[in-house]
């Protein structure tokens, strides 16, 4: 398929929503592109080689990079892992999915309106291989024909993995066992299609999460890199900005979350929850930029995989994470619920070698929200009117929408697990152009509002300026107008 054709396709069924197709672009049938969409538990918009990581080498992911499209502004609805994969899966906010925190909802999760489905319909097979989280049943859930999944987050060495109809021990590392099964499925002969969705379980520690979402502090074993990868960046420093730490101007900007910082602190809450970081320690970043060697190079293994049997060409792949993590920003630790960048940004690369033209970088705002559509646009199938993201294909050929968005929401619904100092800390805030507004659920009057362009660091709330009345009272009104769409009530 060529760029011509991926466009048209893009354009049939009503995919893009409001854009009406395009004719005469398609210069011979349409053959539905391969779709392998690759998630990484909780890596940074920045933890990547060509994501401006300082020392990490991710030749392979950084190839994809080039191959294709980077957006630039690529953002989690719900910076947390069962909230943000239901987002990716579904389309919708987690306000209309119902996967609002990382409390096992195992029966919720089996009655998702997942894309999987609707590519089963339009003739694809499809698969599911590696962390699903949205609960801890690692049963099948609709939609898949191939499926192999964790119960509950797994573990990065010798991993329960449920296939064929029954959880079993497997012998390795998780990243290479995730991937040999994934690489088995693209690889097989077929006459069809093949939709692959590949959830590994780096960057995250080894942690038993309970049915309440809180962690078995007993089991937390920390990063775990590969044998081959361990001690390979030793010593390595992650340079930190200047608002790492929980310093006064967290105190003076931030008191939501300086307050739960300082209940964080209690002797109390650390025995029961164990003690924080203010700062995440050099040798956590090392071990994660360590686990995430194997995520790279397993996805050489994968793509050299697809060229090998020629299915390379006509392959989208799409490379995202499902939150971010703060690594002593704002005074937070290896966290990431809250609405700063280090946590809500993404990085979101997508190649199709027929239908993207390499090295395009996109600086449109791009959700995680938009994942379910572009798939099912680029499977040429319509998309349900029950998805509330966007396909991202016109911009990943270069075509910007008139109508596209230019604000878009975050939220999360705290609670008291997993860790009761995240109780208050419930949001929802809205990016609109050059600024994010944020409000506090459970305060009646705490809010925030940044410049990003003036203060990329978030370190001034600029909500009491005079001359920023006007902005606020928009970014109110917006906040409003997004929530009700995220509620599905508008």
């Amino acid at each position: 398929m060529n760029r011509r054709e991926f466009l048209a396709g893009s354009l049939t069924a009503g995919a893009l929503g409001g854009l009406a197709p395009l004719t005469g672009l398609r210069a011979r049938p349409r053959t539905s592109p391969n779709l392998v969409i690759i998630v990484v538990d909780d890596l940074r918009h920045d933890e990547y080689g060509a994501g401006g990581h300082p020392y990490l080498e991710t030749p392979h992911v950084d190839a994809l990079a080039a191959a294709g499209a980077t957006f630039t502004q690529a953002y989690h609805t719900t910076p947390l892992c069962s909230p943000n994969r239901a987002c990716i899966l579904t389309g919708q906010y987690a306000s209309r999915h119902g996967i609002i925190d990382n409390t096992s909802r195992s029966y919720a999760s089996h009655h998702l309106a997942t894309f999987a489905p609707v590519l089963q319909r339009a003739g694809y097979e499809t698969a599911h291989v590696g962390k699903w989280h949205m609960g801890n049943d690692p049963t099948p859930r609709p939609g898949y024909d191939y499926w192999a999944a964790f119960a509950g987050q797994g573990r990065s060495r010798d991993p329960e993995i449920y296939e064929d109809g029954r959880l079993r021990m497997v012998k390795g590392y998780a990243t290479d066992l995730l991937t040999d099964r994934a690489i088995a499925f693209a690889t097989r002969a077929r006459s069809k299609p093949f939709m692959l969705f590949l959830a590994h379980k780096a960057v995250h520690p080894d942690v038993v999460q309970k049915d309440d979402g809180s962690i078995d502090m007993a089991t937390d074993q920390g990063f775990i890199p590969a044998e081959r990868h361990r001690g390979r960046y030793a010593g390595k420093v992650f340079p930190r900005a200047r608002s790492v730490g929980f310093t006064q101007a967290v105190r003076d900007n931030k008191p939501v979350v300086a307050a739960a910082l300082d209940a964080r602190k209690d002797p109390a809450m650390q025995k029961g929850f164990g003690a924080t970081e203010a700062i995440t320690p050099d040798e956590e970043i090392q071990a994660r930029a360590e686990m995430m060697l194997a995520v790279d190079e397993n996805t050489g293994r994968l793509v050299d995989a697809l060229r090998e049997r020629a299915l390379l060409d006509n392959t989208m792949i799409v490379f995202l994470s499902d939150n971010g993590s703060f690594f002593g920003e704002h005074g937070l630790g290896v966290e990431r619920r809250l609405p700063y960048e280090e946590s809500i940004r993404s990085p979101l690369i997508v190649m199709h070698p027929e239908g993207i033209q390499a090295g395009r970088r996109i600086g449109a705002f791009a959700l995680s929200i938009d994942i379910a559509p572009t798939v099912i646009a680029a499977a040429g199938a319509g998309v349900p009117a029950a998805v509330q993201g966007r396909s991202l294909l016109p911009l990943l050929v270069g075509r910007t929408p008139d109508d596209w968005r230019q604000s878009f929401l975050v939220e999360f619904q705290a609670h008291e697990n997993p860790m009761p100092w995240i109780a208050g800390l419930g949001y929802r805030a809205v990016r609109m152009g050059r600024y994010k507004y944020i409000r506090w659920t459970h305060e009646s009057d705490a809010a925030e509002l940044y410049d990003l362009e003036r203060d990329p660091l978030e370190e001034q709330n600029v909500i009491a300026l005079p001359e920023l009345a006007p902005v606020v009272a928009r970014a109110k009104a917006e906040l409003a107008r997004l929530t009700l769409e995220a509620l599905g009530l508008a």
